[in-house]
């Protein structure tokens, strides 16, 4: 959904995570793509890296030179780049408490540098902003 949104704001996306056998799993769920269309995308290493609106990656610059960058499973992101971007999500499981707390380091560290941050949770059933900083 958000990298769906992400793409109707006109800006390209990568998609960085710290594991290249998850990010070859979330390759295969997008390549099903949701009911209502298809997910243009591809995995970081290809030929065509720079075409891509949404780039998979676990390296820390990414070829389609995106607007957007979208962290999973704890993968890192800097100040300088948050600032650089027009937005910057961190995802993460809210189930999995060491999930959790690798993103509240992230947040503090984030924020204790200038970024200004936003806190969403789906936990209610539908997304609501929990902190804002």
């Amino acid at each position: 959904m958000l990298i769906g949104k992400a793409r109707q704001a006109g800006w390209r996306v990568a998609v960085r995570g710290r594991d290249s056998a998850r990010m070859d799993w979330l390759d295969q769920k997008l390549w099903l793509g949701p009911e209502d269309g298809f997910l243009p995308h591809g995995r970081a290493g290809g030929a065509h890296d720079a075409r891509q609106p949404v780039l998979l990656t676990t390296g820390p610059q990414a070829a389609n030179d995106p607007a957007c960058v979208m962290t999973i499973d704890g993968a890192e992101v800097s100040a300088e780049e948050v600032a650089a971007l027009e937005r910057t999500c961190v995802l993460f499981d809210g189930n999995d408490p060491a999930a959790v707390q690798t993103a509240r380091v992230q947040w503090k560290a984030l924020t204790d540098e200038g970024c200004a941050a936003q806190y969403w949770s789906e936990e209610s059933g539908r997304w609501e902003k929990k902190a804002e900083r």
